[in-house]
């Protein structure tokens, strides 16, 4: 009996580490870059905090660079009075021209709704945001944000829901994140200057520390290391996501929270670009008319 309850001891020993492994390990994937003390790695890295306070904000980033993933983290954003701040968990590649895709929530005044800020850059250039707001309250639990990137396409998700997506319109002219492999980042930083009501209201230090909280972070992806990519492994994981697009549901749930929650669209904003709009807007026009 003593045999049988030591394996089933060292049975339970191994599961409960495949499930540690199979969540993920802050230690194990992530580095905490800056922010001296700031961001925090806790309960056996199965936790991750950023802190900002007048003095600094704090960040950190991927171990390893991606080509092309599906990436999901829970993320409780700071609660209460939070204008001023960013919290911004984003991929980015490296270099002068360099690719990127954004998520930034753009705090405010306690009682008022996040603003969700949303960009894609091609080598270098950005100024593709879409704005939203969201249908919960982001800071009173955690909320899944992922971001999934393959040939075909960049969609932002909110807990599994598309609210964005970039595709790829390089047969157009368009350009299209590929070829740089990127590196997952977050922060949380005071941009006081134009985050809250475009810089109207500004960061009140009473408040701080502002603490925005980390969990589950989850990747199903092609790492990128020493000029090779995993997927191009017969042994790597399941690569479904590589090839997946918006089926009919999703399409309809994308629909609806354009139609219900996006704030801005630059492909709306003809003031903006007076002599005529970016070229992925009309064509997107154009491909669904």
């Amino acid at each position: 009996m003593a045999v049988f309850s030591c394996i089933n001891a060292m049975v339970a020993l191994v599961l409960a580490f495949l499930m540690v492994a199979v969540a993920g390990n802050f230690y194990q994937d992530v580095d905490v870059m800056w922010g001296d003390g700031r961001g925090k790695i806790l309960n056996n890295g199965q936790l991750l905090t950023l802190s900002l306070d007048k003095a600094s904000g704090s960040g950190f980033q991927s171990k390893n660079q991606y080509l092309y993933g599906k990436i999901d983290m829970q993320i409780k954003l700071v609660p209460g009075n939070s204008a001023g701040t960013v919290t911004a968990y984003y991929l980015r590649s490296e270099g002068s021209f360099w690719n990127e895709i954004d998520f930034e929530f753009l705090g405010n005044l306690s009682g008022d709704p996040y603003v969700v800020h949303t960009n894609v850059y091609t080598q270098g250039k950005g100024g593709r945001e879409q704005q939203f707001y969201l249908w919960f309250d982001p800071t009173a639990d955690f909320h899944t944000y992922s971001f999934l990137w393959n040939p075909a396409h960049v969609v932002f998700y909110v807990d599994g829901r598309p609210i964005r997506e970039f595709k790829n319109l390089e047969s157009a002219g368009v350009e299209y994140p590929k070829n740089q492999p990127m590196r997952l980042y977050s922060s949380l930083w005071n941009a006081d200057d134009w985050a809250t009501r475009g810089g109207l209201v500004k960061t009140d230090w009473s408040q701080a520390p502002f603490t925005a909280s980390f969990r589950n972070f989850r990747v199903n992806g092609c790492v990128w290391s020493n000029g090779v990519s995993s997927c191009n492994s017969s042994n790597s994981s399941d690569k479904a996501w590589l090839s997946q697009e918006l089926d009919s549901t999703n399409q309809k749930r994308l629909k609806w929270v354009q139609k219900n929650y996006m704030i801005y669209n630059y492909c709306a904003d003809v003031k903006r670009f007076p002599q005529g709009l970016p070229l992925e807007c009309t064509v997107r026009i154009r491909t669904n008319s």
